[in-house]
């Protein structure tokens, strides 16, 4: 998204606010931490603002930030907070009235959620928000090669996963 230079922090937020939003839920899987990571990034945004709301790429540079936010939040608490399995019945592959449709992208999500937090970006930011490998380097801060790397691991470790999944339900 080009930058207006005229706009504000408010305006620019009001405008970006639910694609951030969507991206930070999608690194972080929970509707709660990405809350949290966006808004640690946006305060952050917000008090840098003069600096960064000139640069071309103000959205990457704000993904970059909620990535960060997310990792270091879970740096700090993530060792303390034990997961609890995910509650369905064993071999309860469809619910009553769902399409297919929506119970596979429900399974995809939950296998990609497993998976380790640089490779859920990696995904993320690729299958998701389209971007190409040079980007997820430079929103990442690591190499492209890095990036092909964390790539072909999630979906080695997503296509087993999924197809497992399938031969139990």
């Amino acid at each position: 998204m080009e930058l207006d230079t005229t706009l504000t922090f408010e305006e620019w937020v009001a405008s970006r606010v639910s694609a951030l939003l969507r991206f930070a839920w999608l690194v972080t899987g929970s509707q709660h931490e990405a809350e949290d990571a966006l808004q640690t990034a946006l305060a952050k945004a917000c008090a840098d603002w003069d600096r960064i709301g000139g640069r071309d790429e103000v959205d990457a540079y704000v993904r970059r930030m909620i990535a960060n936010a997310h990792v270091s939040a879970w740096r700090r608490f993530g060792r303390w907070q034990s997961p609890a399995a995910d509650v369905r019945a064993p071999g309860a592959t469809a619910i009553a009235g769902v399409d297919a449709g929506v119970v596979e992208r429900d399974l995809v999500w939950r296998v990609c959620s497993t998976l380790p937090r640089q490779q859920r970006a990696a995904v993320v930011l690729r299958y998701y928000e389209d971007y190409d490998t040079a980007e997820i380097a430079r929103i990442l801060d690591c190499a492209e090669a890095t990036v092909r790397s964390h790539l072909h691991r999630a979906l080695a470790r997503l296509r087993s996963e999924l197809e497992r999944g399938g031969d139990d339900g």
